[in-house]
């Protein structure tokens, strides 16, 4: 039995209490070679060798059919500087809407892959889907890292954090950690 200082969260959504997460832009292309941004919480790394990463995006997603349609996307580093720009690109639909346009943001050819890098954004990894997973209402879409990219400046044994002012999100909160602390010096 808990105390009196827990309460019961109903498992439909437990997700909520977790802690926040990485906010990345992930770029994508439809056949045509029109870009497209979503903004998207659902973000990991898990892999060094070979580099993979995971984003998770939801079948009624304009983004999804375009990355199950080409395979490739690029996972976009947003910081402090373009929080608007990123929050804009979660609540509007690429089908409507040209959010580079938009936005503001600017396109960049990518080396190895047709969905562009954002020139805003600090870091960048060009992706190649190796594997895809249904999972409840998301579709895992596992990438292989072909290229990545990081602003000169903002690396020191990995991208320095407190620098580059990445952001953070859970529900309807998007924010920079005001406090970093480091696991050794």
């Amino acid at each position: 039995m808990l105390s009196e200082e827990w309460i019961n969260i109903p498992s439909s959504r437990a997700i909520v209490v977790g802690p926040p997460t990485s906010v990345v832009l992930v770029t994508c292309v439809s056949s045509e070679n029109k870009p497209n941004i979503i903004t998207v919480g659902m973000y990991m790394p898990i892999s060094f060798n070979p580099p993979l990463v995971v984003i998770g995006v939801s079948p009624r997603r304009y983004s999804h059919k375009l990355i199950m349609d080409t395979g490739e996307f690029v996972v976009n580093v947003p910081t402090r500087d373009i929080v608007k720009q990123t929050i804009y690109c979660g609540t509007v639909s690429g089908r409507e809407h040209d959010k580079f346009e938009e936005t503001g943001l600017t396109p960049i050819p990518a080396s190895r892959v047709k969905p562009p890098l954002i020139k805003e954004c600090v870091s960048c990894l060009e992706c190649k889907v190796v594997a895809h997973y249904t999972c409840g209402d998301h579709t895992l879409f596992v990438g292989e890292i072909l290229a990545a990219h990081v602003k000169k400046g903002m690396m020191k044994e990995t991208l320095d954090i407190p620098k580059a002012q990445t952001i953070s999100h859970k529900g309807p909160y998007y924010f920079v950690p005001h406090l970093i602390y480091k696991a050794k010096d």
